[in-house]
């Protein structure tokens, strides 16, 4: 089962779900609506390694924006930090976005239970489009669940601004 609107706003208020900040004006019928932070990072590497750490930068924008390039990987956060402990929170590009040639979250949308923190949004633009900290960029639901509960305790718990992959720290604990 999906929350709803009014139900997203009831376990906000009883911390079910955590969101900060939490703005009512936000809310959808079955959403979130959460914005863009203002921190985005790239890799700077010519071929990005799954098994090495990989350099980065980052570039904070102001309110002019900053042009996200084609072919290029950013990596941007929300301004919300949300979690739940009950709720399985899934993130989603909103339609106006994609409708600019946005993508965004393609292929990490499910947050795990437990997780609390900003979340880490891949942007991927199909042409030049300017972004601007503040604009709202996706939408999470909040899903039910059934059985018992494992909350998530990662490499990824707590985050603020972007993360770039640990992929690489999976690697190590093979060796």
């Amino acid at each position: 089962m999906i929350l709803t609107g009014p139900e997203i706003i009831e376990s906000a208020s009883d911390g079910r779900i955590s969101i900060s900040p939490f703005t009512r004006e936000q809310v959808n019928p079955n959403s979130y609506n959460v914005c863009l932070g203002e921190t985005l990072v790239t890799y700077t590497s010519d071929t990005i390694d799954a098994y090495l750490p990989n350099p980065t930068n980052a570039t904070k924008m102001d309110s002019d924006g900053f042009v996200l390039q084609p072919d290029e990987l950013y990596l941007g956060h929300t301004v919300e930090e949300v979690g739940s402990d009950v709720f399985v929170p899934l993130l989603f590009g909103r339609s106006s976005v994609g409708r600019l040639g946005l993508f965004v979250e393609i292929t990490a949308p499910i947050g795990d239970i437990g997780f609390h923190g900003q979340w880490t949004l891949m942007l991927s633009p199909v042409r030049p489009l300017r972004v601007y900290p503040g604009m709202k960029i996706g939408q999470i639901m909040f899903f039910d669940t059934l059985g018992d509960i494992e909350p998530y305790s990662g490499k990824y718990q707590g985050a603020a601004g972007p993360q770039e992959s640990q992929y690489w720290r999976d690697k190590l604990g093979q060796l």
